[in-house]
């Protein structure tokens, strides 16, 4: 009788919103189509596969494959830069958004709110090749705008960063931040604005300052949403930004900018291995599942938000 009844009930739920389940239709084919179906290309790490193949007429041969991959004399070095470049990205490009938007909500006049939002949220919507012009227009050694500018200033007599080891990993930091930061802190915004007004009018009645109102009721009720964007962060740790490193990348840099994405496309479409590029991307994809549940766990077990 009762699944009877849930039966019935969701019946009437989906004829009265059945218009929204319409609207849901185009997403379910994406996540059909681009990510679940891309699962049974996986198959190539176990196997000897060749472009004149089908993926299933192509014989097993285990792990070798993997074996391959970390055979490779240049392996460790890609992987450490993954892990490397995510970590600064974590570090120094994860918390911009937090304190973006915590400026941003103290701001009282809506139209100056308005013109800094639309500014910091532009760069997300222009593609990496465009954004590599623009830095390489800035950036370029001696030729760039911020370069001419340095080098007069400072007397120094040039200025590379697009082709110095030692900072080109800033650069990636700086970039991301610029491109990412004000579309991230979207959704810290929006947290913000679900905060009842009450608990600052009571801190004020209390006593409390703009400081301590920021400690004991705006961070708390704020961290559930920075474990949530952390924990999806982490979870992509194995990714540090392909079109960002495709774009910004040189043979100068190479060794501290190559990253396992980028291994991936080369191995995959211009060395034609795609068994060894599925390898890697699968191996990504286990580190990336490991640390998220490993991450989650020590989450739960400090009592913060999980997924």
């Amino acid at each position: 009788m009762t699944s009877l009844a849930g039966k019935k009930s969701l019946n009437r739920i989906f004829r009265r919103h059945w218009q929204l389940y319409m609207m849901m239709i185009p997403g379910f084919i994406y996540l059909i189509v681009y990510r679940y179906g891309p699962i049974l290309g996986l198959s190539l790490a176990f196997q000897n596969y060749k472009i004149t193949r089908s993926l299933f007429s192509s014989p097993f041969v285990g792990l070798k494959n993997f074996e391959s991959l970390f055979k490779l004399p240049t392996f460790g070095m890609i992987f450490r830069n993954t892990i490397v470049i995510s970590l600064m990205k974590i570090a120094f490009a994860f918390p911009v958004p937090i304190v973006m938007a915590l400026m941003l909500n103290d701001l009282r006049r809506v139209r100056y709110k308005r013109i800094l939002q639309t500014a910091y949220y532009l760069p997300h919507f222009i593609s990496w090749i465009v954004l590599g012009n623009v830095v390489y227009a800035l950036i370029a050694p001696n030729s760039g705008a911020f370069s001419r500018l340095y080098i007069r200033l400072s007397g120094a007599s040039e200025l590379n960063v697009m082709t110095n080891k030692a900072a080109f990993r800033w650069l990636l930091v700086v970039t991301d931040i610029w491109k990412e930061a004000g579309w991230g802190s979207i959704i810290y915004l929006a947290a913000l604005s679900g905060i009842d007004s009450e608990l600052y009018e009571a801190a004020q009645v209390d006593g409390a300052n703009r400081g301590q109102q920021m400690r004991f009721i705006t961070l708390p009720m704020l961290l559930p949403t920075i474990m949530t964007m952390l924990l999806l962060r982490v979870g992509r740790i194995m990714e540090a930004g392909f079109d960002q490193i495709w774009v910004l990348q040189n043979d100068l840099v190479y060794d501290v900018s190559e990253i396992l994405s980028t291994f991936i496309y080369k191995v995959s479409f211009l060395q034609n291995q795609p068994a060894k590029g599925a390898a890697a991307d699968l191996l990504s994809a286990v580190i990336g599942l490991v640390l998220v549940v490993t991450t989650n766990k020590i989450a739960e077990r400090f009592d913060q938000e999980v997924i």
